[in-house]
């Protein structure tokens, strides 16, 4: 499809990309099989962002909440991110996009902590567009360690929002200015909360393996029409 670039465009666009499990579920699949579908569409997204002129892309890929999940489940998305890095690593740095990752990296399997490494090295010259995974994150808990990391170093200043968002996972990311969530829930589960302060949110029923880039094309025209005042008038 063709992707409208237009005069309006959001530089930073963070996607909850919620329904990966019921997809599986309304096809009588295991819900792992929902996740590689998942997976497709963030190829899709991915492409169809860097050719509407975006130049960040959040993607909510595991909360600190899904260490509940069953254990199988867990370890086969562990199983499909690694997969995903080994084979995709030479296309984005080909197509000129760079993948950061956000969140208790440190907490990963010491496999994919050292994948993850290597990943973010190879892309790290992309210049298109910056993709961060929100992996292992939970927006209350970013919160917490950014202060929790300064009462560490000692600092007995005062605490200002400027001094919390430089000390957030990723500082160096704009805050979005757009979120979208899939699958027709209207709630924000936890994510990049001190980030998206200021957002303009959309909402969309459809679930995420079925999210495309015609999908990304009509939050974008919404966004396009509205007006951000920021609190004024």
């Amino acid at each position: 499809m063709q992707i409208e670039v237009g005069k309006n465009v959001p530089s930073h666009v963070a996607v909850i990309m919620d329904g990966n499990g019921r997809w599986a579920l309304q096809r009588g699949l295991p819900r792992l099989a929902g996740h590689r579908e998942g997976a497709k569409a963030v190829e899709r997204v991915i492409r169809a962002a860097a050719a509407s002129g975006l130049k960040y892309l959040s993607l909510f890929t595991f909360s600190t909440e899904n260490w509940r999940r069953p254990k199988a489940e867990v370890e086969g998305l562990m199983s499909l991110l690694g997969s995903y890095l080994r084979s995709k690593k030479e296309e984005l740095v080909k197509n000129r996009i760079r993948m950061v990752f956000s969140g208790r990296i440190e907490q990963l399997p010491q496999g994919l902590r050292q994948e993850i490494h290597l990943f973010e090295r190879a892309t790290d010259p992309g210049d298109l567009l910056t993709v961060v995974v929100c992996l292992n994150y939970g927006g209350r808990q970013e919160i917490v360690d950014a202060v929790n990391g300064l009462l560490k170093r000692g600092f007995k200043g005062e605490i200002t929002e400027e001094l919390i968002s430089a000390n957030l996972y990723r500082p160096e990311i704009p805050d979005p200015d757009l979120v979208i969530r899939t699958s027709g829930e209207l709630r924000m589960s936890n994510f990049l909360l001190w980030e998206s302060a200021y957002a303009e949110l959309y909402f969309t029923d459809t679930l995420w393996p079925d999210f495309g880039g015609e999908d990304l094309q009509k939050a974008l025209d919404q966004y396009s029409g509205r007006e951000r005042r920021y609190g004024a008038v």
